[in-house]
């Protein structure tokens, strides 16, 4: 019978197995600030073996959620990976107690940009879109200990505002944080204000006009990244 622990072991196993020093070399470039310790197992076999993960009888949500609180404390990129990729595939499952659950990985784990993105784009945007929680439920993660928490705020706000074509609200929601002091939220943050400027450009150059003088310029090079250089311009600081 298969267990969460057994199945940890036989996915730590196939890592092993399938390593390749050659492609941790090639996407580690991808994490100039760290975070990325690789077994080098390439996205088609990971994807391969979570088919066939989630083909045996018994498999689950509850019983995924379970082996994730195994796979994403550990240090090897797949393994997380491997917890993002099961949880994907039961998004039909999905509920309120998944969010929460999900919540917790940021305790135990989550320790990329790559790692959070994914986790942003394919799964917390899910419970945002089928308005299974509402995105005010992010509040307490706003001043979260993981800075990829704080980041996955503005990143999992980014589909739901292509889909409900409205900013206001949510730039609102994200202010507080235009203070935060990691580089990595500053990313979020200005890769949220890029797409809702794509929406609505009015208020989000209001927004970025109130804060050019005081917060992070990282944040202005991703918001303005498609506006001409005359719309650039007026973001820059003022010289003293």
């Amino acid at each position: 019978m298969t267990t969460p622990q057994s199945l940890y072991s036989d996915i730590i196993t196939f890592c092993k197995a399938n390593a390749n020093v050659e492609l941790v070399k090639k996407y580690s470039r991808y994490f100039k600030e760290g975070g990325y310790d690789a077994y080098g197992v390439s996205y088609p076999l990971l994807q391969e073996k979570v088919k066939t993960i989630l083909a045996e009888p018994g498999i689950n949500l509850d019983f995924v959620m379970q082996t994730s609180r195994l796979l994403i404390p550990g240090t090897k990129y797949e393994e997380a990976s491997f917890a993002l990729m099961m949880m994907k595939a039961l998004k039909k499952h999905y509920s309120v107690e998944t969010f929460t659950e999900i919540g917790h990985w940021f305790d135990i784990g989550i320790r990329n940009w790559a790692h959070t993105d994914a986790l942003c784009s394919e799964i917390l945007s899910v419970f945002l879109l089928k308005n299974i929680i509402s995105y005010k439920e992010m509040e307490s993660w706003k001043k979260g200990k993981n800075k990829f928490q704080r980041r996955a705020v503005p990143v999992s706000l980014i589909k739901l505002i292509k889909e409900t074509r409205e900013v206001r609200e949510y730039i609102n929601f994200i202010e507080p944080m235009m203070m935060d002091p990691e580089r990595e939220v500053h990313q979020g943050l200005g890769w949220f204000l890029r797409e809702a400027w794509k929406i609505q450009p009015l208020p989000v150059e209001d927004f970025l006009l109130k804060y050019k003088e005081t917060a992070q310029r990282l944040i202005f090079q991703y918001a303005t990244e498609k506006m001409t250089p005359e719309g650039k311009a007026r973001f820059r600081r003022i010289k003293q």
